[in-house]
């Protein structure tokens, strides 16, 4: 039950009927199959369309009813302005997703884009026919709605010159949309090509220099022949009952657009300029409450993101700041760490050279006393006995008294068993004659030296 619901729920907001026993009647007469509902209803509805939709001829210009649904966005928190009659559309979806290009509203209509993709992939293989210099196939890709908008303008510029409204070569809901972004109402204007009424309207009303400019400057344009897929149902949702047929709508929510006025009939350029000189003076406040809170919004958007960049600004500042803080922490903790190990290096490197030093120190206390024990007890006085005097280069004397037989050998050993020397290489050095002992008289006697009975030698140092 809910299905069939929804059925006949898609089947009214596409085709715009609103007597729900009728449209079930058609759903029920299709087997429940939409789209075959749709296909046929919007193929064979053109034909007889004012027939079946025209309810009322007696009014030329249209005031919507009083019976308002409330709410709108573009209303604003009180309502519609004053004096100004809203009437909420709901735009089938075929009319929404055919701005996007996703379908087609119409089964025709969609041969007809396939067949427009086919010639254009023929012509990329040269297979397409080209007659008068131009090709059968646009070579842009567009959407349906697109490529409708683009024949309508194209159409009205060749039948009524370029004095016009500047109508958009777009799909109604991006007409739409434009007219959002640039807080503008949107003008609709709804060809019938057949209709007897069409020419001279076209000619003398819609093409008046004072109407195009004041159009131009007021409104965003769109502009849609019933013939075609979007234009017959956007007839159909506007409940267009009389041609020529223009309107006035604005964006409103959930793909439902405010209608605020419709002109029906033929209308001389003074009338229809008076008609949209008023909308536009009603629909003012509107118009400058959503350009102003898109404006706060504005603002507000970019104080946000002024403020965002200042606490991100602030937050790598004190990243910034905390990094240099860890790596001038790690500097210091290195640099102390260097040097530790560095006083650690010198503390062992002292360590090392004191105890070399004391192992030096207690070597040469142990060769001096060596040297000591092998001189053995100083000889008393004696005609064997020399008696030898040593000076140092301190100034300092030493003297001894050793057997005759004794060798220079033991004359060194006895200078070094004193201490009194921080060299090893030195000589033992007689004045008088200048007569040196050094290596090759260490074996000699003292006796066979010439130092016997005394000798005064000095120290001489040797590199």
């Amino acid at each position: 039950m809910d299905d069939v619901a929804e059925k006949v729920a898609n089947f009214q907001a596409i085709t715009g009927l609103e007597d729900s026993d009728l449209c079930t009647e058609i759903l029920s007469a299709h087997n429940w199959d939409l789209e075959l509902a749709i296909s046929n209803f919007t193929s064979s509805s053109t034909e007889n369309y004012r027939s079946a939709t025209v309810t009322a001829s007696e009014a030329t210009t249209s005031t919507i009813p009083e019976e308002v649904e409330i709410g709108l966005v573009v209303g604003g928190p009180h309502g519609p302005p004053p004096g100004l009659a809203w009437k909420i559309i709901t735009l089938p979806f075929s009319i929404i997703s055919g701005s996007l290009g996703l379908i087609s509203g119409a089964v025709g209509f969609g041969v007809w884009a396939a067949s427009g993709v086919l010639s254009y992939g023929l012509s990329m293989i040269g297979l397409n026919s080209v007659r008068n210099g131009e090709s059968s196939a646009r070579l842009v890709s567009v959407s349906a709605a697109v490529s409708e908008a683009m024949d309508f303008v194209a159409s009205f510029e060749r039948d009524f010159g370029n004095i016009r409204p500047n109508f958009v070569a777009e799909g109604f809901m991006d007409a739409l949309q434009r007219s959002r972004n640039e807080y503008k109402l949107l003008f609709v204007y709804l060809h019938s090509p057949d209709h007897q009424d069409t020419p001279v309207f076209c000619e003398r009303t819609l093409c008046n220099e004072d109407l195009v400019a004041f159009i131009t400057e007021n409104f965003v344009a769109w502009g849609g022949s019933i013939r075609a897929s979007e234009g017959f149902k956007m007839s159909n949702s506007l409940k267009a009952s009389r041609f020529p047929f223009c309107a006035v709508v604005m964006a409103a929510t959930n793909q439902r657009i405010a209608l605020l006025q419709q002109v029906e009939g033929p209308k001389s350029p003074e009338e229809l300029l008076t008609v949209l000189q008023r909308v536009i003076e009603e629909s003012a406040p509107v118009l400058v409450t959503a350009r102003v809170e898109a404006e706060e919004r504005r603002n507000n958007m970019r104080l946000r993101e002024e403020q965002d960049a200042a606490y991100r600004a602030a937050l790598e500042a004190d990243q910034a700041r905390e990094r240099q803080r860890k790596e001038e922490q790690e500097r210091l903790e290195r640099e102390g760490a260097e040097a530790e190990s560095k006083r650690k290096e010198e503390e062992e490197a002292r360590e090392r050279a004191a105890l070399e030093a004391a192992e030096r120190e207690a070597a040469l206390a142990k060769m001096r006393q060596e040297k000591l024990l092998a001189l053995g007890t100083e000889p008393e006085k004696g005609p064997d006995v020399t008696q030898v005097l040593v000076r140092f280069p301190t100034g300092e004397r030493k003297d001894r008294r050793f057997h005759c037989t004794t060798t220079i050998q033991s004359l060194y050993d006895y200078v070094d068993s004193l201490g009194c020397l921080e060299v090893d290489n030195y000589s033992l050095v007689s004045n008088f004659p200048r007569t040196v002992y050094g290596a090759e008289k260490l074996s000699l006697s003292l006796k066979d030296a010439g130092l016997h009975p005394q000798a005064s030698l000095f120290i001489e140092l040797t590199s």
